[in-house]
């Protein structure tokens, strides 16, 4: 894993920040999620609410275990390849990545410093890198040609 204990703790401690507001954030993730792939909706048959409740759940398990990560890693490759029965996509994890950002600097304000954006940026390169790579077995995060920096 590729982030450093300095950026675990920054992400930890944004992370409780957002969490309070774990409803609200979860309402812009997905509507700027479909702002920027409409397409992305087709993947969306639940209750839009109880979807936002499991994200913010499985974001909250992955933030707190960054410090073992490597024991979450098999729950991770789970969760992408059951996605795959949801009809995700290799680049559908690029927008997921930058509608996350969004909402992390919606949610903080100026506590979203570009050092807290890039370990967030970070974190999710290495954890959909992993997600990828189970779901998609030819995959290579190395050659990996829409692979985006999580920037917005």
């Amino acid at each position: 894993m590729s982030l450093s204990s300095h950026q675990v703790i920054l992400i930890q401690q944004s992370f409780k920040k957002v969490a309070p507001i774990a409803d609200v954030a979860a309402k812009i993730f997905y509507d700027k999620l479909f702002e920027y792939d409409p397409q992305l909706q087709r993947l969306f048959k639940n209750n839009m609410g109880e979807q936002g409740k499991k994200l913010m759940q499985t974001l909250g398990v992955a933030v707190g275990a960054l410090k073992t990560l490597d024991k979450v890693v098999p729950i991770i490759q789970n969760l992408a390849v059951k996605h795959l029965d949801y009809g995700v996509k290799v680049d559908d994890y690029t927008p997921v990545g930058n509608a996350l950002i969004y909402t992390l600097g919606q949610g903080l304000g100026s506590a979203f410093t570009a050092e807290l954006k890039q370990a967030w940026s970070t974190l999710l390169k290495v954890i959909f890198d992993v997600m990828r790579a189970a779901a998609y077995p030819n995959f290579n995060a190395a050659t990996y040609k829409n692979h985006k920096h999580y920037t917005h």
